[in-house]
């Protein structure tokens, strides 16, 4: 890799990624760089080889990072990019703010984004993935995101920018959300918190909270998340056509679907990245042949196996994997 620029902050070779993502998992990041503020990521990637690939990491929250690790520099924000500012019903985060501190001081503020309490990660991943929960997606409050591109400048994107889907927008190729604004209803603080205290329970009571998970592993086949209304229906949903296909508690090395909720993924403890990966697409395989639909991953995986992993799986991954997306 060429010479890289010297910033103000942290910059770190061969850094291991494991311990950066919720899963625990994965091999290290040629390099790692952690910004001191937004004028120290605009000058770096400013003075950066434009052949140098860079990868914007959040919290790690929705992420198998490969054992072979990640050829690139790895940017992961901090304390520079972790304010909330809040302006009548409008909050600005930044992109390293967890999505529940801004619903907890949104609501405090009497400002209703309490459909990012149970969303794990940050602010930057949840514009990213147009995260969304009980009805509500980012794409439903976003005003609009600030973003640094591979030549340093500062830009300014709409939602009609972004072009969001279902777990999915229009990101410029190499860009780095740094901050995001938000629009929500005004609402009572405590009628607030007492909704998220119940989101809350909902969620520990349906889903494995307490192990190692990324949270949904694939997306829904039928395109929304759940409403957590008592009319919804559950026939397009990834967890019923998991059980469907007998998979809930399937199990590769130290991977399994949980018992729990069977669209989440654990870490029992001694997997690796590539336990994961397999047991995802063994899971594909198995629901594709039983009910005819195509699980997509909603957990992003990058980089590469370690050298020393089976070719031959590996090469059938990649297989299923570019023919099913």
């Amino acid at each position: 890799m060429s010479d890289l620029p010297t910033p103000r902050g942290r910059l770190t070779p061969d850094r291991p990624l494991a311990d950066l993502t919720w899963l625990r998992v994965g091999g290290p990041a040629q390099w790692l760089f952690q910004p001191a503020d937004l004028d120290d990521l605009q000058s770096f990637l400013a003075a950066l080889d434009p052949s140098v690939p860079v990868f914007p990491m959040g919290v790690g929250s929705n992420l198998i990072v490969r054992d072979g690790g990640l050829r690139a520099v790895v940017i992961r924000l901090g304390r520079g990019f972790n304010s909330v500012e809040i302006a009548g019903t409008r909050v600005t985060a930044g992109a390293a703010m967890l999505d529940a501190q801004v619903a907890k001081k949104a609501a405090e503020a009497g400002v209703d984004l309490t459909f990012l309490r149970t969303i794990p990660g940050a602010i930057g991943g949840a514009v990213r993935m147009n995260a969304g929960c009980y009805g509500s997606y980012v794409a439903d409050h976003l005003v609009s995101a600030r973003a640094v591109t591979r030549q340093g400048a500062v830009i300014t994107l709409t939602p009609e920018d972004l072009n969001f889907r279902y777990r999915q927008s229009d990101l410029p190729e190499g860009a780095v959300l740094v901050d995001a604004t938000f629009e929500g209803e005004p609402g009572d603080p405590a009628a607030l918190a007492a909704r998220m205290e119940e989101q809350l329970a909902k969620r520990d009571a349906t889903q494995p909270t307490k192990d190692r998970t990324a949270g949904s592993t694939f997306r829904n086949p039928a395109g929304f998340s759940s409403t957590g209304r008592a009319d919804d229906v559950h026939d397009l949903k990834a967890w019923k056509v998991i059980d469907d296909a007998g998979m809930r508690g399937a199990k590769v090395g130290g991977a399994q679907m949980s018992e729990m909720h069977s669209n989440f993924m654990i870490n029992t403890g001694q997997a690796s990245a590539h336990d994961l990966e397999a047991l995802g697409e063994e899971v594909r395989k198995r629901v594709f042949l039983s009910s005819g639909i195509e699980l997509h991953w909603e957990i992003m995986r990058v980089g590469e196996p370690a050298p020393e992993q089976d070719a031959v799986t590996d090469g059938i991954l990649a297989a299923q994997s570019q023919r099913t997306g």
